[in-house]
């Protein structure tokens, strides 16, 4: 079938396509978890800085890594989007 979109990858200079496990782990990175987490489970530094908030939430990557620890939801999420990150929500 011919369309205008049908094209080689040779067609494009300098581009090389992505295999299956490179674009998994470019995709693995992109992706971040949001969780709710109890500030009382937090340290005592934490805890000291966030006042009378119950719960935060924390954006980590995918080797669970915490990146950030935000006073709600929705700014979980705007913040990942904001660094090009995927927020997923995990309960």
């Amino acid at each position: 079938m011919d369309s205008k979109f049908d094209f080689e990858s040779s067609d494009i200079e300098g581009v090389e396509a992505l295999n299956e496990d490179q674009a998994g782990a470019m995709a693995q990175r992109r992706i971040v978890y949001v969780r709710p987490v109890e500030t009382a489970s937090l340290p005592d530094d934490v805890r000291a800085q966030v006042g009378s908030v119950a719960t935060l939430y924390a954006v980590h990557d995918a080797a669970g890594e915490r990146l950030a620890l935000v006073n709600n939801r929705n700014l979980a999420f705007a913040l990942a989007r904001q660094h090009d990150l995927a927020p997923v929500s995990v309960h």
